[in-house]
């Protein structure tokens, strides 16, 4: 195997993730890297996905890639009262539960699912954080954070 293979991947590792995410109904979008960089201002494309790389082990026989998952939407907030004080008047709830679906849903499949058995193997229990109000136009969300293990191929020969 060339050196190139550890590029190939990294390269591999994140499209698998995108492609998940993006077919996934409940996201719109995906993005990578920095999310200052993203022009969250455009309302066309959420719910959008984004990927943080943290980390990578590289291990004897293996890559490690930490990634944290934002799986998001705009808060909508109704202008009519809604009497019911636990719902609310926005549609705070329905993002929290559409959007940890979507990150369970990758978890799933990272688990015990197709991507497993393609060579992608889940290390550990990914844990998710809910946010609220983030950033300047009202999002809500997950922030999961889990361990992608695949085989090292680069020859230390």
């Amino acid at each position: 195997m060339s050196d190139s293979t550890a590029i190939r991947g990294f390269y591999l590792v994140l499209e698998v993730i995108k492609d998940e995410l993006l077919s996934n109904s409940q996201i719109n979008t995906c993005t990578f890297g920095d999310i200052t960089d993203i022009d969250l201002q455009k309302s066309t494309i959420f719910p959008l996905g984004h990927i943080l790389i943290e980390s990578v082990s590289n291990t004897n026989k293996t890559l490690e890639f930490s990634f944290t998952v934002l799986t998001m939407d705009q808060v909508d907030q109704s202008s009519k009262l809604d009497a019911d004080l636990f719902t609310g008047n926005s549609n705070l709830q329905d993002i929290l539960n559409t959007q940890l679906a979507v990150s369970n849903r990758l978890v799933s499949k990272l688990r015990n699912g197709t991507l497993y058995d393609q060579g992608y193997q889940l290390l550990g229990d990914p844990s998710s954080e809910p946010f609220f109000d983030r950033f300047e136009n009202v999002l809500a969300g997950w922030s999961t954070s889990f361990t992608v293990q695949v085989i090292n191929e680069i020859d230390s020969c």
